[in-house]
């Protein structure tokens, strides 16, 4: 028997997901199970990207010094309190490590991001998964779990992947709540899809804490997923704990062209967004008139629950990959009979609704 050297909160981190991969699903795929943008980047953003590469045997230093200026820029926010990183969920796991450790624990609503428990058990740390309300995180319930162990509040908002959100008076009120040695962490890597009108950007409660960070992604309506780009906005001391525990160089210098250009083609941006909303406000009427549930969404995305026993989620699953359409199922008991449907093209999307409706009509 060898010497045991690894944290022993790493035995804990189980599978979030489950079904086959992308890769697993017959051609022609339709992939609607990541939450991608189908539309891909902005063509100046793939023409940065390749021009890039041109100089790719050089190390990229600094991305925060060419891209917190562009995102700051772009957002109305202080270049100083941007950092960035390998996705939003790199920075997710940094503050982890920086904040996290044995005898401290993470509060979270139950059925938020799955992938977020992970990042607390590689660091030794509690998680405090709380109840919520038809999958919008309870913000009573929130507060109730706090005591003097908590060290991270972490709420996605928009919620991934039920599509739920907290308006700026439930997220102020959760903040209100924490003790200044406790840290909000608000996940917006959706925030871009948002159409309700009392939705607020985290953005303004960062500027007015000491705690609050808000993190953000290039992977979603950017389309820059293979790039892996994301960024946090926060106080200074916590911009700065999160730079120290980075790997050294650590995005790439196609990755950092491609995304400042994105940024800057807000015509893409914009067609991307009102396409979205177009396609899920569709999809959902389209599958509530089968007789489904859809939960009301917010993201690029929706939820979809089975109610039949008869037919299973899981079932639906297998019927739509062998149709060669792939969407997502979940480990987590809470979504056992539920799926995730990427908002694609118009025509993935009546493929998957013409699939459902096959299914449902005996299909299985």
């Amino acid at each position: 028997m060898g010497i045991t050297l690894a944290k022993s909160g790493i035995g804990r981190i189980k599978p979030h997901m489950v079904g086959g991969a992308s890769a697993d699903v017959p051609p022609p795929a339709i992939l609607l199970n990541s939450n991608e943008s189908v539309f891909g980047p902005s063509p100046s953003a793939r023409a940065a990207a390749c021009a890039a590469i041109s100089n790719v045997e050089r190390y990229l230093e600094n991305p925060d010094d060419i891209l917190a200026p562009a995102i700051a820029a772009q957002y109305g926010l202080d270049a100083a309190r941007i950092t960035t990183g390998q996705g939003s969920d790199d920075l997710l796991a940094r503050l982890a490590r920086a904040y996290l450790g044995q005898g401290t624990e993470l509060i979270r609503s139950a059925n938020g991001y799955l992938k977020v428990p992970n990042y607390a058990f590689a660091n030794d740390a509690e998680v405090v998964s709380v109840a919520d309300d038809a999958f919008k995180p309870s913000v009573d319930r929130m507060i109730d779990a706090l005591n003097e162990r908590t060290r991270i509040v972490y709420l996605a908002n928009p919620e991934n992947p039920a599509g739920t959100y907290l308006n700026g008076s439930e997220l102020r009120r959760l903040h209100a709540a924490l003790p200044e040695n406790v840290l909000l962490i608000i996940d917006a890597a959706y925030e871009e899809y948002v159409d309700a009108a009392d939705y607020e950007s985290a953005h303004r409660l960062v500027e007015a804490a000491n705690n609050v960070v808000m993190c953000r992604t290039f992977s979603k309506i950017f389309g820059l997923a293979g790039a892996r780009v994301g960024w946090m906005y926060g106080p200074n001391d916590v911009v700065d704990n999160v730079r120290r525990i980075g790997l050294t160089f650590p995005v790439a210098s196609s990755s950092v062209a491609a995304a400042v250009a994105a940024l800057e083609d807000t015509v893409h941006t914009r067609f991307v967004r009102e396409t979205n909303l177009n396609s899920r406000a569709w999809l959902s009427a389209a599958l509530t008139e089968m007789g489904l549930h859809v939960v009301p969404s917010q993201a690029n995305f929706v939820l979809v629950h089975f109610p039949d026993p008869g037919k299973s989620a899981e079932a639906a699953d297998l019927f739509l990959r062998g149709q060669g359409i792939a969407v997502r199922r979940f480990a987590s008991p809470a979504y056992r009979d539920h799926i995730r449907i990427t908002i694609g093209h118009r025509h993935e999307l009546q493929a998957a609704r013409d699939g459902l409706a096959a299914f449902l009509d005996g299909g299985a």
